[in-house]
């Protein structure tokens, strides 16, 4: 089976479940968006909403998908840093549990943290702190990192640092992986069109991007996103919520419809999305069952709180996987 490298913002996901949007006014937070803050504001944010129930795990969008394909039995590594302080070590440990391989960096600046407001219809608007997230550079990648990976999972949030963006692709090129990117965040790709349409041009295999994301990029609606993005990529994949996903591959298209879930909280749905459908690719399933397989994983997350589930409800997917 194929090994799957991912390197994105090392970051702890604080979630807290606000019960009046205005409250996203006041943090002037656009609803549905990741906003980067200072550490000044990550500490407002804190205490503005410490009477609100919250819950923590390890998060950062590439390190969601990498938790996925372990939990579906793929061999990984995520690289990654952190502070050393209590948060550094809980994201470490998190990944050591789930059996990924850590290539975690490290520094005397606290761990980054992604403060997630989740309101009522489960949409979720982060505020992100970034820390030690951002001291990864390009100077701390080399060749061993990417040595025996198949593939190489890039999270868009990268995009803010142009020269590890650009090491790390060229890395996982020299090493024959295949390179995959998730666009991020519709705000992230706006700031940063350009540079994504180089990348995708030049380095990227398969892309993921939600329809907002997919929007922002292309300028066009979900049916002809995805056309724009497939004559950029081999494989491209805009993920269209509760009425599924679009995968395209040259002029080959499918639809996928979402699995039915009660929406509790979005956070981590595209993530899980694309740890099934490449669980799919990678075991050589047509492009149809990676889908469906992505769409099981989505439709579970989004019933629970945070980008993580527990055993029971991984067996439940396992069993649903195995009966497509």
């Amino acid at each position: 089976m194929a090994k799957v490298l991912g390197i994105g913002n090392a970051l702890v996901d604080i979630l807290t479940f606000v019960e009046d949007e205005s409250i996203l006014e006041a943090l002037k937070l656009p609803k549905g968006s990741m906003q980067l803050v200072d550490g000044t504001t990550a500490v407002y944010i804190s205490t503005t909403t410490q009477h609100l129930n919250k819950s923590k795990a390890s998060g950062g969008s590439a390190a969601n998908t990498i938790h996925g394909l372990a939990r579906l039995g793929i061999e990984t590594a995520f690289i990654g840093h952190v502070g050393m302080d209590e948060t550094g070590d809980f994201f470490r440990l998190d990944m050591e549990q789930a059996f990924i391989k850590p290539i975690l960096f490290a520094s005397k600046t606290p761990t980054g943290i992604a403060s997630g407001m989740i309101t009522k219809d489960g949409e979720r608007t982060f505020a992100t702190y970034l820390g030690a997230a951002i001291e990864l550079s390009d100077e701390h990648l080399d060749d061993s990192h990417f040595h025996g990976f198949d593939y190489f999972y890039i999270e868009g949030y990268l995009v803010q640092n142009e020269k590890l963006l650009i090491k790390s692709l060229e890395l996982a090129k020299k090493s024959k992986a295949k390179i995959v990117l998730d666009l991020a965040s519709y705000n992230i790709v706006e700031a940063n069109r350009e540079l994504l349409d180089r990348i995708l041009t030049n380095y990227v295999d398969i892309v993921f991007a939600n329809e907002e994301e997919a929007k922002a990029f292309t300028k066009s609606e979900p049916e002809e996103a995805v056309k724009i993005l497939a004559e950029k990529c081999e494989l491209a994949i805009v993920k269209i919520g509760a009425k599924g996903s679009l995968i395209r591959k040259g002029s080959y298209e499918v639809k996928v419809d979402a699995i039915s879930a009660t929406v509790f909280d979005t956070t981590g749905a595209g993530d899980l999305f694309a740890a099934g459908f490449l669980y799919g690719i990678l075991k050589g399933y047509d492009l149809k069952k990676a889908g469906m397989i992505g769409s099981v994983l989505a439709g579970n997350v989004v019933e629970v709180a945070g980008p993580k589930m527990d055993a029971d409800r991984w067996n439940s997917i396992h069993q649903k996987i195995a009966s497509l």
